[in-house]
């Protein structure tokens, strides 16, 4: 990516070469030699150094353009923000990942979240429900309700969210190997409360190819997970045109070891291979990609992970209007959902959480983060408690309504530090995508274990770090105390696995078997085709089929995928 040439500087616009280096002789040289550094390499998260003192002469040297790099918010390249007046228009939502237990139990903690301020639902769904096995299957036991709620059938989905109208509240599920089943069950649920699919706003996740890199919630091969997802986008384009049909995610590959570069570069890269499977089937890019979105970390590293967001919104800009020809500025703007990141979250000093995701927190908030999830700071002991949840929304609304950093547009930009690192993040990543695509797209580098090998990589150079104390965690490598007990920790109520269990054998026996084993032959059918699979499904769930029999039918056509 060559830069222009930089402009040359005019009197009086800043500090040249010859000005820097008399400061560093007659200033630096000898207040380092009385007061030195302290000790430590100052690394950034992605590797480099970070500079001592960032000044525009590091950015002329490298052909730094205004116009070119930052431009202005809501215009092309995207790097101040998608909108032109970001949070002074709307503020980014609340959105609280939650689910656990039984539909009730859920229930039950939306609400409590929406009466504390939250201003969108996030729905997190057992292990069971993500790989497409019902609650009474011999395999789902132990898990059923675990990590999130359990979710079989149309029944269940009513409840979930019975007297929540979902005509006004927009809901986001973290949902992929079945993302299709649960957006079926999700929008024919709000037919019930007279909301047609075109009136509902929201994401599915939908994004199989970080499964099988980082998160391993996969069921199926990659070519047919990539119609599946592809199926989901194109429908949504047609009958769902507010909700965005993907939620391309980083923050996987955060979790599991990736650096702010790697991260960038493998989301970008897993975006380009979901265009280009929409766009095979002749859809125009700008008919598809206004409503693709992103999900990224934010980590503690503040400098650091604004810049990572703004490197990752002005790269997919250029991707879209350069390799895919997009028109409508909509389609170049990556828009992005963030999450602080669970894997910095500690069992030691848990209250030290606290002030970890408030950094976090405040790190989205100035990269331009369209929702945000707050993780709670008991989290690395259990699922969170309703003090802890609360006290998470209260840390976004602390940010939005007395911080101040919501009156401005970007107002971290033109930091030279910032662009600095900005620029770096930019520079590796896009050595990942070129990577990437030399290999044929991210379904032949995952199939050769290429994104995963340098995940692992650098998960292990940080661990090592960790454990050698040169990367500091407050509690764990430094500043350590003798326990004096933990917060209390939520318990799952085995009462609710029960009823899932009674329930989904009850509802069962309720229906219309007949209309069952048509509408799961009509969906065998339509899967060993070519027609797109949302319609078919949406009839399975219409037809009371639940998900571990939408899913095992598209498992006997397809087969599972192992690694």
């Amino acid at each position: 990516m060559a830069r222009k040439a930089a402009p040359k500087r005019r009197k009086g616009e800043g500090p040249d070469e010859e000005a820097l280096k008399k400061w560093e002789s007659e200033v630096l040289a000898n207040y380092v030699a009385a007061s030195p550094e302290r000790q430590g390499t100052f690394l950034s998260e992605d590797g480099p150094p970070v500079p001592r003192l960032a000044t525009p002469m590091g950015l002329e040297r490298e052909g730094w353009d205004y116009l070119a790099r930052l431009g202005f918010p809501g215009s092309y390249p995207f790097t101040r923000g998608v909108y032109p007046t970001m949070y002074r228009g709307r503020q980014w939502t609340i959105r609280q990942y939650a689910g656990f237990g039984s539909a009730e139990d859920t229930n039950s903690r939306y609400r409590y979240l929406l009466k504390a301020g939250q201003t969108g639902l996030s729905v997190a769904f057992d292990l069971p429900t993500q790989l497409g096995l019902d609650p009474d299957d011999e395999l789902a036991y132990y898990e059923v309700g675990k990590v999130g709620v359990s979710l079989s059938n149309i029944r269940e989905m009513e409840m979930v969210f019975d007297s929540i109208p979902l005509a006004k509240v927009s809901t986001s599920m973290t949902i992929n190997a079945t993302a299709m089943e649960l957006l079926a069950l999700y929008a024919t649920a709000a037919e019930a409360q007279a909301v047609e699919p075109s009136g509902l706003r929201g994401t599915v996740q939908n994004d199989i190819l970080k499964e099988y890199i980082a998160r391993n919630n996969f069921i199926y091969p990659p070519v047919p997970s990539m119609r599946y997802s592809a199926d989901i986008i194109a429908h949504c384009a047609k009958a769902m045109p507010q909700w965005n049909s993907i939620s391309i995610s980083g923050y996987h590959f955060e979790e599991a070891g990736a650096t702010p570069s790697q991260e960038v570069g493998f989301t970008l890269a897993d975006g380009i291979e979901y265009i280009r499977e929409v766009a095979r089937r002749g859809i125009e890019v700008d008919d598809f990609a206004q409503r693709l979105s992103f999900f990224f970390a934010s980590r503690t590293g503040l400098v650091e992970q604004v810049a990572k967001f703004r490197a990752a919104r002005r790269m997919w800009a250029k991707i879209m209007k350069e390799r895919f020809g997009a028109r409508d500025p909509k389609s170049m703007a990556l828009r992005f959902h963030a999450q602080t990141a669970g894997v910095t979250m500690t069992a030691q000093q848990p209250q030290v959480n606290i002030i970890r995701i408030t950094l976090q927190a405040l790190a989205a908030a100035l990269g331009g983060a369209q929702s945000l999830h707050v993780n709670s700071y008991d989290e690395a002991i259990s699922l969170p408690t309703e003090e802890a949840v609360k006290l998470s929304v209260r840390v976004q609304q602390a940010l939005m309504l007395e911080s101040g950093i919501a009156d401005s547009v970007d107002p971290l930009g033109g930091s030279y530090l910032l662009e600095e690192l900005t620029d770096s993040i930019e520079d590796r990543a896009w050595r990942i995508v070129d990577d990437v695509e030399k290999m044929g797209g991210m379904v032949k580098a995952i199939e050769r274990g290429y994104p995963q090998k340098e995940i692992a990589r650098s998960a292990y150079d940080y661990q090592l770090k960790v454990e050698s104390g040169e990367i500091p965690v407050i509690g764990v490598n430094v500043l350590r105390e003798e326990e004096k007990g933990s917060p209390e920790p939520l318990r799952i109520d085995p009462a609710s696995r029960s009823r899932v269990i009674r329930r989904v054998k009850e509802f069962r026996e309720s229906r219309d078997a007949s209309a069952v084993k048509a509408a799961l032959a009509r969906l065998e059918k339509a899967a060993s085709a070519e027609d797109n699979l949302f319609p078919v499904v949406t009839n399975c769930v219409r037809s009371k089929c639940t998900v571990g029999e939408i899913s095992g039918t598209l498992r006997e056509t397809w087969g599972e995928w192992t690694q």
